[in-house]
């Protein structure tokens, strides 16, 4: 399985914004499972990017 377009975009927009706040990008993954792109930000925040490229943020 691979990311849908929407995922990637929001993927690669997400990362821009955290860059620009001097954050870093711990950890991404593509949950077969839930068919989600998770990424956590730092040590604390974690997003969840749906298929539909929507984001949920925690």
């Amino acid at each position: 399985m691979e990311p849908t377009p929407e995922q990637l975009l929001t993927f690669y927009i997400l990362c821009v914004e955290t860059s620009n706040l001097l954050k870093t990008v711990e950890l991404t993954r593509y949950d077969t499972r839930t068919k989600r792109v998770v990424v956590l930000i730092g040590e604390t925040i974690q997003v969840e990017i749906l298929g539909n490229g929507e984001k949920i943020i925690r």
